[in-house]
């Protein structure tokens, strides 16, 4: 059902969340092993963690950094690429920090949480941009030094309590003008993210969950696909391209 609404279009908009990048290793927020340190991510993501505790914050970041630098897009990611570069009008929103759908090289990416691999200054000094990228795996010193006023540097993610970028809402917004929306490997709990298929619905938009388990949106799709990200969209990609034939 899903490959015949698709093969039929040219709009085609996907929300992504931390179920896309599991078969890569990248641990989700809200399964088993979403602890850290005894820490829950709600403790540790946040202005006031940092404000209080820099380096605990940092060595929180600092050891997803480097898992993150061992990982490698999976089947998922791969999909996804290819159907950016095959639908003309194609836009993802990622809730995902990791950039493994740029890594698979996804085009059109809109990143609704920031990136894990860009960095701002803590104090916002008057010398450094608003972000920049820095690769650095590990970090020799932690908090690291901004290389501009010395003071500490900080995760350019969005942190609980802080507003999503307006860049990245206008960019969503206009990407839910869309004919099929798809969400894959989201819970659907974090809002504003848990809104856009509903608003893409709204719109006219044919709405798709892919998730292992049923969520709180599930009920109010116009289909919901029980099944990994990797496998579902693989299957979904092999139908397209029988058809296509």
């Amino acid at each position: 059902m899903l490959a015949g609404r698709m093969a039929a279009v040219s709009r085609i908009t996907v929300l992504t969340g931390a179920g896309v990048s599991a078969a890569s290793g990248v641990p989700t927020f809200r399964g088993p092993g979403g602890l850290w340190k005894d820490f829950r991510p709600e403790e540790l993501a946040t202005p006031e963690a940092f404000g209080r505790d820099p380096k605990t914050v940092w060595e929180w970041y600092d050891w997803r950094r480097q898992l993150v630098a061992r990982c490698r897009p999976n089947r998922a990611h791969e999909v996804l690429a290819a159907w950016s570069r095959r639908y003309g009008s194609f836009a993802l929103v990622t809730q995902n920090v990791d950039g493994l759908h740029e890594q698979a090289g996804t085009a059109r990416v809109i990143r609704f949480h920031g990136s894990i691999w860009e960095v701002s200054c803590w104090r916002r000094c008057r010398g450094s941009p608003a972000r920049w990228r820095d690769e650095t795996v590990p970090f020799p010193v932690l908090p690291p030094p901004c290389l501009h006023c010395g003071g500490p540097i900080r995760p350019a993610v969005v942190w609980f309590g802080e507003a999503i970028p307006a860049e990245a809402l206008e960019a969503s917004s206009r990407a839910l003008d869309c004919e099929v929306c798809i969400v894959v490997g989201t819970s659907s709990v974090v809002y504003p993210a848990a809104g856009l298929a509903e608003e893409a619905h709204r719109r006219g938009a044919f709405t798709c969950e892919i998730n292992p388990e049923a969520t709180a949106a599930s009920s109010e799709m116009d289909l919901a696909i029980a099944g990994k990200a990797e496998e579902v969209l693989d299957r979904v990609e092999e139908i397209l391209t029988a058809r296509s034939r």
